[in-house]
């Protein structure tokens, strides 16, 4: 009972002491044990068992019994004494509360001390301010009031003296004083219910409005609407005039310059009457010598009588502008019919000149309402390859490649005045593009006429393969079109000019270009020499001479220097035309049909070669294979080939050496042209005896070799090939490799056969295999069960047909094949 008693006894303390894995970890940090006994997860058979490994080990039970008990008797004391300590913390701190009680309560009584003092002494503070408040207030008051009377003072007596001087018409001091007594009022207007200060303001605006009124009488008098200026010259009175009306309501100001400007332009407009002789374009630059004149005139005899700030200088010329631009637009709607484009273009350059000429002399500040515009002059350039833009004389300047692609130089800030008069010839300037248009006409006819009095270019000397100089002298004088229309106008001309522009650029392109590329014999009327690839028997396929070839390259590489130069020549369109206008330019057509010439002239070249091959194939394809009896060196049609190629590649490399990548479009169409011409050949080689196969595999082989170093064939300089180039080769002829192998297996067995042919020729389809059957001279009767076999066998992927007797072709001989590739290795080597 007593046992049962102790482990119920036990389990209830254990029960009692599972704490929680949070606590646990607390405990941990707190007291950080090694024993295992202060382990939460404490097993005590694995205790025991690490204190008695062994049996043996039990002989020191008694010992290790007497360590736990004294350990157990130390934990004891240790509890007891943490549990009497604990007895009299109860009261200690019940001690502890009462005294901190105390203190709080002394506290409370110290702060609403303090608190009642502070009320106090601020009431006090109160009492002894709230005079000197009062007077603070009287201060400011006294002093408002002492300064207002002061202003009151300088008002009444302001007006005063405004009112006489008004009338004895001393406008300098007038000037001054308006200004002080305006600004005086201004402190007044929260007065203005008071009737002496309403009365005061009054009389200030009928000042005002006399004053102006009076200046105006005065310049009236002094420059008279009819009749001729005053002779004496500006006063001082009317200069001082200006000063006080500087101060009066800008319409004063206003009305004071319009009819100066006016009575100053006048003579202008009776010297140029519509009906004078003078007034016409070809004597414009008497217009804008004669207003130069006025301006000098002006600065001698008036420029010290109005302010600096008026800018009347300015303003006479910017209204001069505006009376020619109406007065030439007018002129130019009546005689519309009289004007020519070398009249109209006379007369723009004069007037963009003039403008030139005042956008160096004024800011243009006058062209808008607004404050002075400040013209930020650009910081200098540092970049000593920036080439300054085409001056206003409308300057020639050659267009070389990448002329028009050079780094873009600091924009220097518009012209102010650009186009002020010379927006009155925008509605005529299809006088210019008319010209333009009908000079290109001329133009392309001369280059066509040109081209055939040249004739073909010489073979061996520099003219083969280079850029046709018609193509520089186009793009110059579109250049010098485009730089001129620029000036003359940035808004619908330069759209009209850009449709020029891509008129005569497919005139060239077709004329000079495709229509000068080499003629074949083919009535299609195309650019194709299919008629020349027909097998022909019994005589020589025509080709291109050596000059023709030239030709081709020289069309070539004008038609790719003009896709650079047209892309080039959009872009600088772009810029010079309006931004509203940007998306109506559009060369994308043009280049596309630049393009389309390169790709004619590069299907010549190929047609040409593949032409030139044809013979040597069908000579391959009638050869007796199944006579053969030994392997020799490459066949005479392998020899045929490589001369047609050595022949033509080189010239054709080297007159394409400026355009290198077109070149290389050239070898990758041909190898895609040659090699698959090349195994339909190899198909009509049947039948093919064992011998025939090596000997067709060894040329092949040759060829592949030859089309592998194509690129730098007769080259001193040799160059490895294209990666795209060499990936075509190497697909094409190991696909006419894998088909010879598959001719010079055995058939038998039949699936083997197959299942091999399939992984060679993973492409491989029945009509392929129809024809590889054909090359073997295999019966009809044979081939049957072969097709079906082949048909049943074709949806199986390659993995699946694998077996014992199906790891390679050459399985069923290996001795035999293994002997045959070493024989064909050793001739590749020998001839090589």
């Amino acid at each position: 009972m007593m046992e049962e008693e102790e482990l119920e006894f036990v389990e209830e303390l254990e029960a009692v002491l599972q704490l929680t894995p949070e606590v646990q970890l607390a405990i941990e940090q707190v007291f950080p044990s090694q024993d295992p006994l202060d382990r939460a997860d404490f097993n005590a058979v694995e205790y025991i068992n690490t204190l008695f490994p062994t049996e043996q080990s039990l002989a020191n039970i008694d010992e290790v019994v007497n360590k736990i008990r004294l350990k157990i008797r130390r934990l004891d004391d240790n509890i007891r004494t943490v549990v009497r300590g604990q007895t009299n913390v109860g009261q200690d701190g019940r001690h502890a509360l009462e005294e901190a009680q105390k203190a709080i309560q002394q506290l409370f009584g110290k702060i609403k001390d303090i608190k009642d003092k502070a009320e106090k002494s601020e009431q006090m503070v109160k009492e002894i301010t709230r005079d000197i408040k009062q007077l603070d207030h009287a201060k400011r008051h006294l002093t408002t009031s002492i300064t207002t009377l002061n202003h009151l003072h300088m008002l009444a007596g302001g007006v005063d003296s405004l009112e006489a001087m008004t009338r004895r018409r001393q406008y300098g001091e007038v000037a001054n004083l308006l200004q002080g007594v305006v600004n005086v009022l201004e402190h007044f207007h929260k007065y203005m219910g008071i009737p002496q200060i309403r009365q005061l303001s009054e009389r200030v605006k009928a000042a005002q409005t006399e004053l102006g009124q009076q200046i105006l009488a005065d310049f009236e008098e002094a420059f008279p609407s009819q009749g001729t200026k005053r002779p004496g010259g500006p006063s001082n009175v009317l200069r001082d005039a200006c000063l006080v009306a500087n101060v009066l309501d800008p319409r004063i100001k206003q009305e004071i310059i319009k009819k100066f400007i006016k009575q100053h332009l006048s003579e202008y407009l009776v010297l140029f009457q519509e009906n004078q002789d003078v007034a016409w374009l070809d004597k414009i630059d008497r217009r804008y010598a004669w207003i130069k004149r006025q301006l000098v005139d002006y600065e001698e005899k008036y420029g010290r009588m109005f302010p600096h700030e008026w800018y009347m200088t300015e303003r006479i010329a910017v209204e001069f502008c505006h009376v020619t631009r109406v007065e030439l637009a007018k002129i130019m709607r009546t005689r519309a019919k009289e004007i020519e484009v070398k009249l109209l273009l006379f007369a723009i350059q004069r007037t963009t000149n003039f403008e030139g000429l005042l956008a160096k002399r004024f800011s243009g500040c006058t062209l808008t309402d607004g404050a002075l515009k400040k013209v930020e002059v650009p910081p200098p350039c540092t970049n000593p390859f920036l080439e300054d833009e085409p001056s206003s004389e409308m300057e020639e300047l050659p267009m070389d490649k990448g002329d028009l692609d050079q780094p873009k130089k600091p924009k220097v800030p518009e012209n102010p005045f650009h186009g002020i008069i010379s927006k009155c010839f925008e509605p005529h300037l299809y006088v210019y593009i008319e010209s333009q248009d009908k000079n290109l006409g001329e133009l392309i006819d001369r280059f066509v006429a040109d081209f055939k009095a040249m004739g073909l270019p010489k073979a061996n000397t520099d003219e083969g393969g280079a850029v046709l100089p018609s193509c520089a002298d186009l793009f110059v004088y579109y250049k010098k079109c485009m730089v001129q229309c620029s000036q003359l106008s940035t808004g619908e001309p330069m759209i009209a000019l850009t449709t020029i522009f891509q008129k005569y650029l497919r005139e060239y392109a077709w004329k000079i270009l495709s229509g000068n590329l080499p003629k074949t014999t083919s009535t299609s009327g195309g650019l194709t020499i299919s008629s020349l690839l027909k097998e022909k028997e019994g005589s020589e396929v025509a080709k291109f001479t050596l000059e023709e070839l030239c030709l081709i390259c020289s069309i070539l590489s004008t038609a790719e220097y003009c896709l650079a130069t047209t892309q080039q020549l959009e872009e600088k369109l772009k810029e010079k035309v309006d931004a509203s206008l940007i998306e109506r330019i559009n060369l994308t057509g043009e280049m596309d049909t630049f393009s389309t010439v390169i790709s004619n002239s590069i299907q010549l070249l190929v047609q040409d070669l593949d032409a030139a091959c044809d013979p040597a194939l069908t000579a391959m394809s009638k050869m007796q294979w199944q006579n053969v009896e030994h392997v020799g060196d490459q066949s005479p049609y392998v020899t045929s080939v490589i001369l047609h190629i050595k022949q033509n590649v080189p010239i054709i490399r080297d007159n394409l050496a400026s355009t290198r990548k077109y070149f290389t479009q050239f070898c990758i169409k041909f190898a895609n042209s040659f090699m698959p011409k090349f195994i339909n050949h190899l198909f009509k080689c049947k039948p093919i005896s064992m011998v025939g196969a090596e000997q067709l595999l060894l040329d092949t082989h040759s060829l592949k070799m030859v089309l592998l170093d194509l690129p730098s064939i007769g080259s001193q300089v040799v160059r490895k090939a294209p990666a795209s180039y060499t990936k075509i080769v190497v697909k094409g002829m190991t696909r006419a490799e894998m088909i010879l192998k598959v001719v010079m297996a055995p058939h038998e067995p039949l699936v083997v056969f197959v299942d091999n042919l399939i992984k060679l020729l993973t492409d491989c389809n029945t009509e392929t295999f129809q024809k590889i059957l054909d090359m073997k001279g295999l019966k009809r009767s044979e081939q049957s069960s072969m097709l079906e076999l082949f048909r049943q066998r074709l949806p199986t992927p390659p993995s699946a047909s694998e077996g014992p007797g199906s790891t390679s072709l050459t399985a069923p001989t290996p001795e035999q094949e293994s002997s045959r590739i070493r024989k064909l290795e050793k001739l590749i080597k020998k001839r090589l």
